[in-house]
Formats: C-alpha cells, sequence, structure tokens
C-alpha cells in the first residue's frame, strides 16, 4: 500500500513531525510511506479562478502543487499533519489542498462531488500550544482536525483516527501513552 503522509509543519523536528513519524513507525513494512514536508514545496498562491474544476488540474504554471496532485491521487492512503494555527492547519498546507480540489473530487453537472478516493483509509495529527482542555473548548486543535476532516470527507476517505498533542509550547515532548 503506498502512503502520503503530508507534514504540515514548518518544523521538520518539531512536535507534529514527532507524531508523524511514530504513525508512519507504526505502519506495517509493507507499506511504502512517502513523506512530504509542505513547507518546502515551492507553490504559486490559488488564485480561484476555478478552472481547475473543469480542467481537472490547476491552470497555473507547472509548480509542486501539480506534483503532489499526482501524488495524491496515486495514493493508497493519506496520513496528514498539521500544527494548530488559528484553530486551523498550517497555511501550506491549505494552499496545498486549494491547489489540488481536483486531486479530491470531480463534480457533477448539478455541482454536487464526486469523491476519487472512496474508501482510501486517511489519518489526521496536530499539535496546538493550548493545554487540555483548553485546545478543545476554545476549538483549537478540534478546528484544525474538523478543516483536514472536511477535504478529506469530500475526497471520500475514511478518516481511521485523529492523534492530537495539546500544551505542546510548555510540554513539547511526546509522552508514551500518546505514542
Amino acid at each position: 500500500m503506498k502512503i502520503l503522509l503530508l507534514n504540515g509543519s514548518p518544523r521538520k523536528n518539531g512536535t507534529v513531525a514527532g507524531l508523524l513519524r511514530a504513525v508512519a513507525e507504526g505502519l506495517d513494512e509493507k507499506h511504502q510511506v512517502d513523506w512530504i514536508d509542505v513547507y518546502d514545496l515551492k507553490m504559486q498562491p490559488c488564485i480561484a479562478c476555478m478552472k481547475c474544476r473543469p480542467d481537472g488540474e490547476c491552470c497555473l504554471s507547472k509548480d509542486d502543487a501539480h506534483r503532489l496532485g499526482r501524488m495524491i491521487r496515486e495514493a493508497d492512503g493519506l496520513i496528514v499533519g498539521t500544527p494548530t494555527h488559528w484553530g486551523n492547519m498550517s497555511a501550506q498546507l491549505k494552499l496545498l489542498f486549494d491547489r489540488n480540489v481536483p486531486a479530491f473530487f470531480t463534480q457533477r453537472s448539478n455541482g454536487l462531488p464526486i469523491p476519487r478516493h472512496k474508501g482510501k483509509p486517511a489519518i489526521i495529527v496536530t499539535a496546538c500550544t493550548w493545554p487540555w482542555p483548553l485546545n478543545f473548548i476554545l476549538d483549537e486543535s478540534r478546528g484544525a482536525i474538523r478543516a483536514v476532516r472536511k477535504i478529506l470527507r469530500y475526497g471520500g476517505y475514511k478518516i481511521l483516527g485523529t492523534l492530537v498533542k495539546p500544551g505542546s509550547k510548555h510540554k513539547p515532548e511526546i509522552s508514551n501513552r500518546l505514542l
């Protein structure tokens, strides 16, 4: 099984990356994992032209977003990690998703989405500086999970689970219990 792992954190050795490594290490050896550090990608911002909907691909000049769109389409499953930024996913991860709408779904003539990844597995990982339970009460971690989950659900993915690390500012280490 080909798994695409998207590290949506700018910190390659941060909490989100550590959680993603733990998830990847827990996978069976028969799975091929392609690790992508989203902040290393060179992507132009989405211009909301909507041409990707009928064309099936972004019309902007070729960049890393196009390459990742192909990888998303070819992957048998996704693992998506993001730090919590203002109750949402990181900006670069959002940009990647914005540029790859057609990699997740196509549309019927009436505009309703047709998922491209029906039943494929996905896992969402996030970390938040707010401690438990404020990270959920104030909708920080929950907001980031909700945003990523919405995109994955439009794509037809089956969310196998979420992994949340609260309080990463004062306790960046990942507990054995969470691992």
